[in-house]
């Protein structure tokens, strides 16, 4: 099975040499505690935390799974003590305000964390990853007498929290939901209903799991617009703070599922439990999908998590097994043949898997400093920061948990495939990677949902292309001093300046179709979001490569080899990855009557 290393050389070269946290963090306010040296610290002690406690579980959770009896869910073998050294360790409260018990890191800290843990054990990093909304949802929107009672115990991780949406009829659409909320005449509310698909919506790792529920008032208007929003704890707290008696909630059953088998997914059923709204009547889809951003960025980090650990078990696979002798000589002279990495299609499947996730990473820490500078908008009550920010942030999600969780996926195929058969097998761990893998292009919105916010809302709806023109013109802006470089370079700052025009024009020719044609839209959507993923992926290329070959020139932080490296594989990716978006391009331009012209009854003939 893959022996997580935390790739600490990478993080640093992002934060401190690409990206400048340092100074990023010094502008921030109430970020005085986010000095290098305990950035650093932070990072040396979820690495090992990562290395020696959460990956050792990983293979063996997925092995037992988790079991349910009388509606109470236990978890995999490890996962209790580990969870009771990730609370003692402070890791849930890293980017929560000190009021509750939190140490206020910036938000960028905790993706940073969540990247790690992901990467060594997605399942067991889903228990407190959930609590993130939930704790989200309450800060923003709860009273102060709610704060009081939920924050602190959340924060410190004693209870964990989740998002109840799905219902059995409707995902997406949440338009439909169904379940009921009852005044009860005390200020409370009788909530009624089932919600599946609950991550860690049962389990026993914490003493309390606090509930946010969507659910409709009596009188609520239909759709959308009449959805409010509930606290609905397992136990109800007593006055004091302690623990009460058992709300009408239950685990009904335990999903069966593909991957994520040591991560509790459960349906919910809700019998009159005593609920508590937060927010407005009505209102409770807008609290909701509040820092929704920052949630689904968190799902993206699952597709850089996997491409991470499938390099991580192919890589020394790679250089271990050997088969055949290389086609352009003996390399190996000791043995009786080469080793796999010798062969230049494995050499494609590994650099693959390594330019995604060092691109993925980039782009992810990138729009990490953007959800810094939302939250600070948060605290200091500036709504028109938040709103800036926040906007920025909406237009990178659906690219980030779209693309990336999709590169991810092939990456983690990829690993099974460097192993050829021994893949397939339970005991090395790299099926499980793509079975874990698998659900990342689903939950949080399909790929193609993400495809259609894109394409639909953010760029032709919202912003009428301003989006991609603003992203455009940052690529034009980076590569055109480079424009007449010679090498390596200058041909990756031409191919990106290419594509920032390339981009321009392929919106604004769907932009003048959707008029005429709306189902180019969703026809599109797909192609749209990849090419699009494809070439902010370069940009974040172009960007480290730009770093590196500086600090080759000038010297850096770390060695040459490393630099070496990088400008290698940003080659890699401009040759070998980058080119697919022509492929995209050409399909998304191509007429939806191919799509839409069969009719529905003759899709089978059976």
């Amino acid at each position: 099975m893959p022996q997580y290393k935390a790739p600490l050389r990478d993080v640093r070269f992002l934060l401190n040499e690409v990206f400048d946290y340092p100074a990023h963090y010094a502008q921030l306010p109430s970020a005085e505690d986010a000095t290098p040296d305990m950035v650093d610290a932070i990072l040396e002690g979820c690495a090992t935390f990562c290395e020696e406690v959460l990956a050792p579980l990983n293979l063996s959770g997925d092995q037992e799974g988790c079991t349910i009896a009388d509606g109470e869910v236990t978890t995999p073998k490890g996962f209790k003590e580990a969870y009771a050294e990730y609370v003692a360790g402070g890791w849930q409260g890293l980017s929560h305000p000190k009021e509750y018990g939190g140490q206020e890191l910036p938000m960028s800290m905790n993706l940073l964390k969540a990247e790690m843990m992901g990467t060594a054990n997605w399942s067991f990093t889903m228990y407190p990853g959930l609590s993130l909304g939930c704790m989200n949802t309450v800060f923003q929107f709860g009273s102060t007498e709610q704060k009081n009672t939920y924050m602190p115990k959340l924060v410190s991780g004693e209870w964990t929290g989740t998002m109840c949406l799905t219902e059995p009829q409707c995902g997406t659409d949440l338009g439909q939901v169904k379940t009921k909320a009852e005044p009860a005449g005390d200020g409370t509310y009788k909530i009624t209903g089932t919600k599946i698909f609950i991550s860690a919506g049962e389990h026993d790792l914490a003493e309390n799991i606090v509930h946010i529920v969507l659910a409709r008032l009596p009188d609520a208007p239909k759709g959308t617009r009449g959805i409010s929003l509930f606290i609905v704890p397992k136990f109800l707290i007593n006055a004091d703070g302690s623990l009460g008696a058992r709300n009408t909630v239950k685990a009904g059953a335990l999903e069966h599922k593909m991957g994520i088998r040591a991560s509790a997914t459960c349906v919910m059923n809700f019998d009159e439990a005593v609920g508590y709204m937060i927010a407005e009547p009505n209102k409770g889809l807008e609290a909701m999908f509040t820092f929704m951003n920052t949630a689904r960025i968190g799902t993206a980090v699952q597709g850089l998590a996997h491409a991470e650990l499938s390099y991580q078990g192919s890589l020394p696979y790679a250089k271990e097994r050997r088969s055949m002798r290389a086609l352009s000589g003996k390399k190996d002279a000791d043995h009786v043949a080469d080793a796999l990495i010798w062969h230049a299609d494995v050499r494609r499947m590994l650099l693959t898997q390594r330019a995604v996730a060092e691109g993925a990473r980039a782009m992810i820490y990138h729009a990490a400093k953007l959800a810094d500078m939302m939250v600070a908008g948060v605290a200091e009550g500036n709504q028109a920061q938040y709103e800036e920010y926040d906007d920025k942030l909406g237009f990178y999600t659906p690219i980030l948990k779209g693309f990336i969780t999709e590169m991810g996926l092939e990456c983690a195929n990829l690993g099974m495939q460097v192993f050829g058969g021994h893949g397939y097998i339970k005991e090395h761990g790299m099926e499980q990677i793509a079975r874990d893998a698998r659900i990342s292009t689903l939950y949080e919105g399909t790929t193609g949902i993400q495809a259609l916010d894109l394409l639909g809302r953010k760029v032709l709806l919202q912003t009428r292309g301003k989006c991609i023109f603003n992203f455009t013109n940052e690529m034009i802006a980076q590569a055109k001093p480079h424009l007449l470089s010679g090498g390596a370079i200058g041909t990756m700052a031409r191919a990106c300046f290419k594509r920032a025009m390339q981009w321009k024009a392929l919106t604004l020719r769907i932009m003048l179709r959707a008029n005429k044609d709306r189902d180019i839209v969703s026809a599109a959507c797909y192609d749209y979001l990849m090419y699009s993923g494809f070439v902010m992926m370069g940009h974040f290329w172009l960007k480290q490569a730009l770093v590196a070959q500086d600090k080759l020139a000038r010297g850096g932080k770390d060695s040459k080899e490393f630099y070496t490296a990088k400008l290698q594989t940003a080659e890699f990716y401009f040759e070998r990855l980058l080119p697919r978006a022509d492929g995209h391009k050409k399909s998304m331009l191509s007429p939806t009557r191919s799509v839409m012209q069969m009719d529905q009854e003759h899709f089978s003939f059976i």
